[in-house]
């Protein structure tokens, strides 16, 4: 069961994006829903399907890694047209734009990658507000240009590489930019798509939490009816938020069910059957499933694999825990908009598949409850927001995520128990020294990682080889891309000096300084 797919209020105000395969597709959803107006994506193979559940007020063409010059290139939909609403044109967006109009588009001599000087050439409303117009720094990522404009267009910006860096139609309210204004790397991005989604389309800002809140209660209430439903409750962020959204809509007829497997970090339990029941007074069940787990785990190497497995399981124990409750229908979980997108999970994706999440992906098809994933098409903020929207305390919504099949896929090797134990342990000290430092707040997510690799060491005297961890922190705002975080070598010696002297079977920490892309937050 999929919500916030009826067209009511909060959505009748809403922008279309049409993907043509950007790697920033859905930074482009996120700069728009942070605006407080509703969009959804859809593959440029699939107008027709989105036209038909929405009446968009205007329309973002993607950016994507094709060329217009290439045969069967991905082409505008000419239903988009025909709908008479603005249009704006991202990179290969204007490209298809300009083309589509018998403009000329033509292969640049050299890919032009990274930060570059624009100069806005006169006033006009994708631009107001900007205050210099004669130097912004934009987000460039292309490898053909615009050469010759559509009949109707006029140029609205140059780059000493793109003499035609953006375009306008000024009575069609059609706009073509070849740089890309999603990307925090054009600092006035969120400026331009503000002045074309509000001004331009004339959306109104509906999409806010207070109204979301609202809708996703109705919702449940018309699915749900008198039927009971079986939360698979972790602690974390997204699974507390939905506790919170079901019992509102619900009350009783919500039941927990808090599997601990083993695989979980230091102090999960105590939050979830301390914390959490105390704050929100539902029924949860312990189901304690430590040895099914690891026995189910041993010897297995291959992270997909472990998805799959700890996934299945999940499905047993919760059906199971159903028989034993009422007219338990629903199973429900707080997949969001970012599980999806790594699972490829959408129909129209032309995404390769990430990682399997285990409440995504990992799902057996023979499962007998029905699915309930009310935060499904929300970003990790928006949840956030949400959960602070129904009374969650802060420390608990803003907790760091923590992925659904727990230190397993931390631990790059076979999951034995004494790897779990020793990454526990590291984990707890890096982040309680985080919170003494008070980092864990600057930093979006912070975690350990296992790498069954041995070093050489020297303690008392004695030679050890023993074996490696690793510390990750980024920084991000959606999870879709994220920056590794740099934290102070002060801390980061303290840090290494506790886990090496307090964590048995360690021999040496590394910091892991990749971002996202091309590595993933998560090492499995």
């Amino acid at each position: 069961i999929k919500f916030m797919s009826k067209a009511n209020n909060i959505h009748d105000d809403n922008i279309l994006i049409v993907d043509f395969g950007s790697q920033y597709t859905q930074l482009i959803a996120r700069r728009i829903r942070s605006l407080g107006v509703y969009c959804e994506v859809c593959s440029h193979r699939r107008v027709s399907q989105a036209l038909n559940r929405l009446a968009p007020k205007g329309i973002i063409l993607s950016g994507g890694p094709e060329s217009v010059h290439m045969d069967n290139p991905p082409q505008i939909d000419s239903q988009l047209i025909s709908l008479g609403v603005p249009i704006l044109g991202i990179c290969y967006g204007m490209q298809a734009l300009a083309q589509y109009f018998d403009g000329v588009v033509t292969a640049s001599e050299e890919r032009e990658f990274g930060s570059a000087d624009i100069k806005i050439l006169g006033s006009n409303c994708l631009f107001k507000d900007i205050k210099n117009l004669d130097s912004m720094i934009v987000w460039m990522s292309h490898g053909d240009k615009v050469t010759t404009l559509p009949s109707g267009f006029e140029c609205l910006a140059s780059t000493a590489n793109a003499p035609i860096a953006a375009m306008v139609s000024e009575s069609r309210k059609y706009y073509g930019l070849q740089f890309h204004p999603e990307v925090t790397h054009t600092p006035e991005g969120d400026l331009i798509l503000k002045n074309f989604a509000l001004d331009i389309c004339g959306a109104r800002a509906l999409w806010v939490s207070k109204n979301i809140a609202e809708e996703l209660i109705d919702e449940i209430k018309d699915e749900v009816k008198d039927a009971s439903v079986v939360l698979a409750l972790s602690g974390g962020v997204d699974s507390s938020v939905v506790a919170a959204l079901l019992h509102k809509a619900i009350g009783s007829q919500l039941h927990c069910v808090f599997v601990d497997t083993g695989l979980l970090r230091e102090g999960d339990v105590d939050t979830v059957m301390v914390d959490i029941d105390k704050r929100l007074g539902v029924n949860i069940c312990y189901v304690d499933a430590k040895e099914r787990f690891l026995s189910a785990l041993n010897g297995v190497v291959d992270p997909e694999q472990k998805r799959k497995i700890i996934g299945g399981l999940f499905i047993d124990i919760f059906e199971e825990a159903a028989k034993a409750i009422p007219n338990a229908i629903y199973l429900a979980q707080g997949t969001i908009y970012s599980d999806v997108i790594e699972s490829a999970a959408n129909d129209d994706s032309q995404a390769h598949v990430i990682k399997s999440h285990h409440n995504v992906g990992g799902l057996p098809e023979r499962m007998n409850l029905k699915l309930i994933e009310p935060v499904r098409e929300l970003f990790k903020d928006e949840v956030r927001k949400l959960g602070i929207e129904l009374g969650l305390p802060e420390y608990l919504v803003h907790r760091h995520p923590f992925p659904g099949p727990g230190l397993a896929v931390r631990v790059l090797a076979e999951v034995k128990p004494e790897y779990v134990i020793t990454l526990r342990q590291a984990d707890a000290i890096f982040i309680e020294e985080l919170r003494a430092a008070k980092l864990y707040d600057t930093v979006s997510q912070a975690f350990c990682v296992f790498l069954p690799i041995q070093s050489v060491a020297v303690k008392g005297d004695a030679r050890a080889y023993e074996y490696v961890i690793s510390l990750r922190a980024v920084k991000t705002i959606d999870f879709m891309t994220a920056e590794w975080a740099p934290l102070p070598h002060e801390f980061l010696a303290k840090v290494s000096n506790r886990i090496l002297n307090e964590v048995s079977g360690i021999s040496r920490l590394t910091y892991d300084i990749s971002s996202k892309p091309p590595a993933t937050i998560e090492w499995e």
